[in-house]
């Protein structure tokens, strides 16, 4: 019987008393009245240990309730390890230690082998470890256990599944400035434990691009042995059987270098407001940090009670006070976070309106310094964190393999194996005393950083009013050096353009472009596979664009200018473009073809001629450019002077690009002559065509298509 089976028939036997004294003495009036028993002792059931002559350390559970195995091996070593030039390097060998295979079989292989039995087995990172697990059909045991045995001793890390997991990074580093709880969390971690502590890292291009496949292969090589190996199983077998199972596979292994955890010092920040400006959003959100405990620490239990007494469940004080009754946040919580073998982070997290920002941050000092002053923990409030505590403790473990999960990390870490059953003891011998002394241990005021992530024009007060304020900056790093800028015209150049200029239909034309539609279709191609999409855009000389692109999914429209720069989609409100996505959108109008020629007399803009290239059968005169501070070179047949090609930096979805585009099909509209064809490529690989149905020159526009709609999406061009 589970320790739930246990609760649920105590619960049953309380009720039957209940109804019996009620017929008996009468019913009970007041909820108070009721007298609930003590909970009973946890006693889970515990895995047989097993430790091979090579180290390895296995945890078996036998759990027959339904035909099917688990299992995990937990391998010391993780991205608090790798080197500060390849941070990424872990994350992607987690990935692609299972997509890149095997030596007999690829990843894809391995997708369709399992998919057929319904199995799985994959792998992953974490900071202080990596892992492979495995879960199948009791019937499929034998097939599954092969390969995730294959892939513990000889995976492939094959070099397309690298390119992809790169990729992914790249992907997540260009999105990580989107979302302004990640920006906060992930700014709050460098305060408590300092910018460059292993803890606080993250990846940038340069450290993705510098991982290679042998970086992969040498740390299977320095960790993946089974005395840094801990490997638990759970599931319907019998345990002796699977033990002799596992010293067949394992037992032959040899050992290999013993794992060492990487020396790690703690650099927090000085005690301060950090702000970091996002101006895409109405709301800030608060991170108030400085280091907490070890989860060893004698401390740790009465820091628990103290917890949920001051700030991590919905009836603490935070949330009572500051959200309930003040209205202050949308969320807030916290409190003294400890980790098994590095300290936590004291941490609260508030999220509040723009306009009551100061007055937020103001209301959590005022909660610190009562909780520590002249309102200390009440005798209520400790029953109240205890029974929380208590009452939902058995519902973390009420399945075996959720047991061997927890024994495995006290193997992993070093701790007692019955840490676990000594919790519930140990929580219901805290007294109010213990709180209130370890509140004022362990929340310490004077060493808070304080960080505020969010629209400073839109805040109540300047925060210079709680303090120095010290600006953190969160741009993104490019992965190389960025294109330079030419320094100044030379004559070749600006002759060049000026043919150019007349290749597009001359000055006189040029000036009286005011704006362009466009219609056409474009195709995306991904690794994924491709996308063929209808494309309508307007662009406004000099600084403006809308664009509606139609999706298999709907339409989604994109406006850059000056005032506002949003994006809707279907029928949803629309937001704020973010900044790097809003910066490439502006870089976009000033390389516009049409918009270059129209400054070649512009001092702000420099036209150089820098040698000839062979563009296929042509050989192209080469045109650098800085167009107002937005540098790309140009490829221009100097017969006729059109733009054969343009190459230029961008950002893209996975981050910053070389990308080119070759012009082709060139056509006269009212005037002007334009390629209605082009083709470009990010890195040298393909990614997507586009195709000009229509071209009208100075149409009507309707001026309010480029105001923020209140709700629903962006309003639609007038025919």
């Amino acid at each position: 019987m589970t320790q739930l089976r246990r609760l649920r028939s105590v619960t049953a036997l309380l009720a039957l008393c209940l109804w019996a004294c009620g017929h008996a003495a009468g019913q009970a009036t007041d909820w108070k009245q009721i007298s609930r028993p003590p909970l009973p002792p946890f006693h889970p059931q515990q895995p047989v240990r097993v430790v091979l002559p090579n180290g390895m350390v296995i945890f078996l559970q036998e759990d027959h309730e339904l035909p099917l195995i688990e299992g995990q091996a937990t391998v010391r070593g993780g991205s608090r390890e790798e080197p500060a030039a390849k941070v990424g390097l872990v994350s992607i060998y987690g990935e692609v230690w299972r997509t890149g295979g095997t030596k007999s079989k690829t990843g894809d292989q391995l997708d369709d082998f399992l998919e057929a039995r319904g199995a799985r087995v994959e792998s992953g990172d974490g900071v202080d470890s990596t892992n492979l697990s495995f879960s199948c059909l009791k019937g499929d045991f034998d097939d599954v256990f092969a390969i995730f045995t294959e892939l513990l001793q000889q995976p492939e890390f094959r070099e397309d599944k690298i390119t992809l997991a790169k990729t992914q990074e790249n992907t997540a580093i260009a999105r990580r400035n989107d979302n302004v709880q990640g920006i906060a969390g992930r700014e709050a971690s460098k305060l408590g434990y300092g910018a460059e502590n292993p803890y606080a890292r993250h990846t940038e291009y340069a450290t993705v691009a510098a991982v290679t496949r042998d970086d992969l292969l040498n740390w299977h090589k320095q960790y993946v042995h089974p005395n840094n190996i801990i490997l638990g199983i759970v599931g319907d077998f019998d345990a002796k059987a699977m033990e002799a199972r596992l010293r067949k596979a394992f037992a032959a292994w040899p050992k290999g270098p013993q794992a060492r955890p990487a020396a790690i010092e703690y650099q927090p920040a000085k005690p301060g407001v950090y702000f970091v400006a996002k101006d895409d959003v109405n709301q800030s959100e608060i991170r108030m940090v400085h280091l907490g405990i070890r989860r060893d620490n004698p401390d740790y239990f009465a820091v628990e009670v103290m917890n949920e007494v001051f700030g991590t469940s919905a009836l603490a004080r935070l949330f009572t006070s500051i959200r309930s009754r003040k209205g202050l946040a949308y969320a807030v919580g916290g409190g003294v976070r400890s980790a098994f073998d590095h300290p936590g982070l004291f941490s609260i997290t508030m999220s509040t309106k723009s306009n009551t920002t100061v007055e937020a941050i103001h209301a959590l000092y005022e909660e610190i310094d009562n909780f520590l002053g002249p309102r200390p923990a009440t005798e209520e409030e400790l029953k109240r964190a205890k029974d929380g505590i208590l009452n939902s403790f058995v519902f973390n473990f009420d399945s075996k393999g959720k047991v061997l999960r927890e024994r495995m990390r006290l193997e992993f870490y070093g701790y007692p194996a019955d840490f676990l059953e000594r919790y519930q003891a140990a929580i219901e011998k805290v007294t109010v005393d213990d709180v209130n002394r370890v509140a004022r241990k362990y929340i310490q005021k004077d060493k808070l950083a304080v960080l505020v992530v969010g629209k400073a024009a839109d805040f109540d007060k300047p925060l210079a009013s709680l303090g120095t304020v010290t600006a953190l900056d969160v741009t993104i790093p490019e992965a190389g050096p960025k294109t330079p800028a030419v320094a100044g015209s030379n004559a070749e150049g600006k002759a060049l353009a000026a043919k150019v200029v007349q290749a597009l239909g001359g000055a006189e034309k040029l000036r009286a472009i005011k704006a362009i539609r466009r219609k056409g279709t474009s195709i995306n191609k991904t690794p994924q596979g491709e996308m063929a999409f209808r494309e309508e855009g307007i662009v406004v000389y000099p600084d403006r664009s809308w664009t509606k692109v139609t999706l298999p999914m709907g339409e989604m429209t994109i406006v850059i200018s000056p005032e506002a720069s949003f994006m809707a989609m279907g029928g949803m409100p629309p937001r704020e473009v973010p900044g790097p996505m809003k910066q490439e959108g502006v870089s976009d109008i000033k390389r516009d073809l049409v918009f270059i020629a129209q400054n070649v007399e512009n001092p702000k803009f420099v036209f150089a001629a820098a040698g000839t290239e062979k563009i296929g059968e042509t050989e192209a005169a080469v045109l650098e450019i800085n167009a107002d501070g937005t540098p790309l070179r140009w490829y221009v047949d100097p017969q006729s002077g059109r733009v054969l090609r343009a190459a230029y930096r961008a950002s893209s979805m996975t981050g910053p690009v070389d990308r080119v585009e070759d012009y082709s099909d060139w056509r006269e509209v009212d005037g002007l002559r334009v390629p209605f064809k082009s083709k470009s490529t990010d890195n040298g690989a393909e990614v997507g065509s586009s195709e000009k149905l229509e071209l009208e020159v100075n149409p009507v526009i309707d001026p309010k298509l480029f105001e923020k709609p209140a709700e629903a999406a962006a309003q639609q061009p007038s025919n």
